[in-house]
């Protein structure tokens, strides 16, 4: 058996370095399901009504304006970045400008203000009182359920 010598002794508690603590994180939700008001028919006249749509990057509002149909008709910026975040539609998976451009009106004004509000403020939520009691709540715009906004 050989013998080491210990030469250094242990470290003491002086000589311990802490553990480095993890800051706590705060996960960043970038994606944000929603419920379509009336719903995108398809060809086939499958409607499809949930999806989901995802934070808007820099490129994402700025690739568009290179589009010829953006600089030909500036209200198009609308179509075309809608179809760039939002990642789907029911079971429609490639949603590009013709799907956007099939959307009722209602729908689109819907989608409008859903990318506003979770670029600009961080979240579907809006805060409201009831008209009854004065009681204040929030409700998710983005709904979840048949009936909900």
């Amino acid at each position: 058996m050989r013998r080491t010598s210990s030469l250094v002794p242990p470290p003491g508690p002086e000589q311990v370095e802490p553990a480095a603590v993890a800051p706590r994180r705060e996960t960043l939700r970038t994606e944000f399901p929603f419920e379509l008001p009336r719903g995108y028919v398809d060809g086939s006249g499958t409607v499809h009504r949930d999806g989901v749509m995802r934070l808007a990057t820099a490129r994402d509002e700025l690739v568009p304006l290179r589009d010829d149909r953006v600089r030909e008709n500036p209200p198009y910026l609308t179509v075309v970045l809608l179809s760039r975040v939002i990642t789907r539609i029911g079971t429609v998976v490639d949603v590009h400008p013709g799907i956007v451009e099939d959307l009722f009106a209602s729908d689109l004004a819907f989608l409008q203000d859903m990318y506003r509000r979770i670029n600009s403020e961080g979240h579907t939520r809006a805060s409201v009182v009831c008209p009854e009691c004065q009681h204040r709540f929030a409700v998710d715009l983005a709904g979840g359920r048949l009936g909900e906004s």
